[in-house]
């Protein structure tokens, strides 16, 4: 009996809500009337039917009936009753009340629309009352909403407050208000607000949110009495605008001014030594939360987890999280993250403690784990998310795709992607699609994109990349021209693809058709990967000039890019300038691999440089202690035999740790004959 109430109470609900849904309200009346046992369910959703109905008399009938049974008024009732109220005429004696109302609503999350239609309605206005409004529409983001409730209140003839502005400042948060809110700068300094602190952080914050660096930070040096919430602002804003190294600056000047941090401030610190993964900013930020006793803050030690985690200190990061009094699902995931990375018998522990501690694992706990999982262990968590119902989840099936698609089972990725339940959305796709290339699929990749409604970037480039693997050059540059008139912005894997084209097809001209396009898409963001090519690209079509001019504006190099440009004087029959470049690599710290001496080698051949390339030989083993492979021998050997030294040639086959290949005989052979 007693499980049996709360299922009928549950079925007649569903059948008064689908009922009123469709607007037969008399035979949901019917059946709230038949019901044995209501509840605050079913009288709120009948009174709420009347309301909107305009049936007031009914509703407060129903309302008085539902305390009479003694079934009492929740928080989401009283929102109703506030309505009928409204409905009635019974609010707006005075602007107080208006207003009374006005707060209910806004501490209600998704209630503006109701918020307004009581202001609307309200024939007394007051001061509050506008505030009330502004404060609302800027918290919830509503930037225009907000601006012309700012301005009807200008309009009004009321003197305004610092809450006006400070209400209306709240709301702009992006590049797009910066507009708006140097207009409300000029106001502020109109209305003599500048030298109350309130209204001085609120322009601090706008400046932040609007990702103008120097105005934030000149609005801070304008404020005369600075309190912890300036700083918090200002650090946060620097901490949230890519500026990790300017916040820390801050924090230290705040100290040095006499002010003791707060969480608040702590945990935008943590966020900028993060962004850094600098830790010895976050060692002596750490000794400042242990000194200000914050450690054991849910969220400060969540930040430090992170923290150390990205540092890939994971030893630090687990102490962090038991010293968390509260632990909380951020905590969690922060510690998951990390161990994601490293350790994956490690992160699948941890979500088993996660879960036996009553800590249901979300999207993200499942997607951290699942992207370092082995084969084996990937079946027993896709078997885990499916018991705790995160199957359907777009970025837990996305992550399951993806892991089974990287270890080559084919079968699972698709038969999760074609899944009647699941909702695959673009990501899916663009995963399949890969999954399609990868595997040398040309046909399915082309027919699957054809079902991508609004292709992104990485659908376009996937394409791309199939058209360049399969030889359908002509038709990977059509569709660059498409992604162009669809106005996609190209990324560095756009051009990654496009440049091997012109690479394979020793097309200079094509690749230098590209390199403006390039540039005029803002060059400087393309990262080391498109210069390497674009130095490789110039290298092999012949223009050895355009390789050197690429390397130079390098601001950054890795060992490919010195590579690359060795390879380009070796083609060019450059050996001494290559030797020289690759002894520069050397110089400036970095180590040559194993693809390095094959080039460098290469370019010795093309110079005729024996000597130097034995002495290259005998540097990669003892120096960077690489064996060298076939590839490696055979080029030593060739060069040997071609200059006549043949019985050394003979040597080096005969010390060779493994059997000669066909290759490296011949070579000998030829040069004796």
């Amino acid at each position: 009996m007693g499980s049996s109430l709360p299922q009928s109470a549950f079925f007649h609900n569903k059948l008064i809500s689908v009922y009123t849904s469709l607007g037969y309200i008399s035979v949901a009346r019917k059946v709230f009337d038949e019901m044995p046992h209501k509840n605050a369910v079913c009288y709120n959703t009948m009174i709420s039917t009347y309301i909107r109905d305009e049936n007031i008399e009914q509703a407060w009938s129903l309302f008085s009936e539902m305390r009479n049974f003694g079934c009492f008024p929740t928080q989401f009732t009283y929102g109703v009753m506030v309505v009928l109220a409204m409905k009635s005429g019974f609010l707006f004696a005075d602007a107080f009340v208006g207003t009374a109302s006005l707060g209910f609503f806004g501490r209600r999350q998704g209630c503006i629309n109701e918020a307004f239609k009581v202001f609307d309605d309200m024939p007394f206005k007051n001061l509050v009352t506008y505030n009330a409004m502004i404060y609302l529409f800027g918290h919830e983001g509503f930037v225009h909403e907000c601006m012309l409730m700012f301005r009807e209140l200008l309009k009004s003839h009321i003197s305004l407050s610092e809450p006006s502005f400070v209400g209306v400042l709240s709301g702009f948060r992006s590049e797009d208000d910066l507009d708006s809110g140097e207009q409300l700068h000029g106001l502020v300094i109109k209305f003599g607000l500048l030298s109350k602190v309130s209204v001085a952080n609120s322009l601090v914050n706008m400046y932040g949110k609007c990702a103008v660096t120097y105005l934030t930070e000149k609005m801070f040096s304008l404020v005369p009495n600075r309190d912890l919430v300036t700083w918090n602002t200002v650090i946060g804003a620097l901490a949230n605008g890519e500026e990790p190294i300017k916040a820390i600056e801050f924090f230290c000047r705040m100290y040095i001014d006499g002010f003791l941090p707060n969480r608040t401030t702590f945990l935008s610190a943590i966020t900028s030594c993060t962004q850094l993964i600098n830790l010895t900013y976050g060692e002596f930020i750490h000794a400042k939360i242990i000194k200000n006793r914050h450690e054991n803050d849910d969220f400060v030690g969540s930040s430090l987890v992170n923290l150390y985690a990205k540092c890939n200190r994971l030893n630090s990061a687990h102490r962090c999280f038991d010293g968390i009094l509260d632990k909380n699902l951020v905590s969690w995931n922060a510690l998951l993250h990390g161990y994601s990375n490293r350790s994956c018998s490690t992160s699948v522990l941890l979500l088993q403690e996660m879960i036996q501690s009553d800590m249901s694992p979300n999207e993200f706990s499942f997607s951290s784990v699942i992207k370092s999982l082995l084969p084996l262990v990937l079946k027993q968590i896709h078997s885990l998310v499916l018991k705790m119902g995160n199957h359907l989840n777009g970025y837990v099936s996305s992550a399951l795709m993806t892991v089974y698609a990287k270890n080559g089972l084919t079968t699972d990725a698709l038969s999760l992607f074609y899944d009647d339940k699941l909702p695959y959305t673009l990501v899916h796709l663009n995963i399949i699609v890969g999954l399609y290339n990868r595997n040398g699929m040309y046909h399915e990749t082309q027919e699957l994109f054809c079902e991508v409604k609004d292709p992104n970037i990485v659908s376009w480039n996937i394409l791309i990349a199939a058209c360049s693997r399969n030889g359908d050059y002509k038709e990977a540059f059509e569709l660059f021209q498409h992604m162009q008139m669809d106005h996609v912005t190209h990324d560095s894997y756009t051009y990654v693809s496009l440049l091997s084209i012109c690479t394979n097809l020793c097309n200079l001209v094509l690749g230098s058709f590209l390199h403006p396009l390039m540039i005029k898409s803002d060059f400087n963001r393309c990262d080391i990967m498109v210069r390497n090519v674009m130095i490789d690209m110039y290298g092999k079509c012949g223009s050895l000039l355009s390789a050197v001019k690429v390397f130079d504006e390098m601001l950054e190099r890795n060992v490919i890019s010195w590579t690359a440009l060795v390879s380009a004087f070796g083609l060019h029959g450059h050996g001494k300038e290559a030797l020289q470049v690759f002894k520069q690599m050397e110089i400036d710290g970095i180590e040559p691999e194993k693809v390095a001496f094959i080039v460098v080698l290469s370019a010795c051949r093309h110079g005729g440089l024996v000597k130097d390339r034995m002495e290259m030989f005998e540097k990669m083993k003892e120096k960077y202690a690489i064996e060298p492979e076939m590839e490696h021998y055979l080029l030593v050997v060739d060069l040997m035999a071609r200059y006549g030294y043949i019985k050394k040639a003979g040597k080096l086959i005969s010390g060779m740790p493994f059997t000669p290949n066909a290759a490296s005989l011949k070579v000998v052979i030829t040069k004796e004959t």
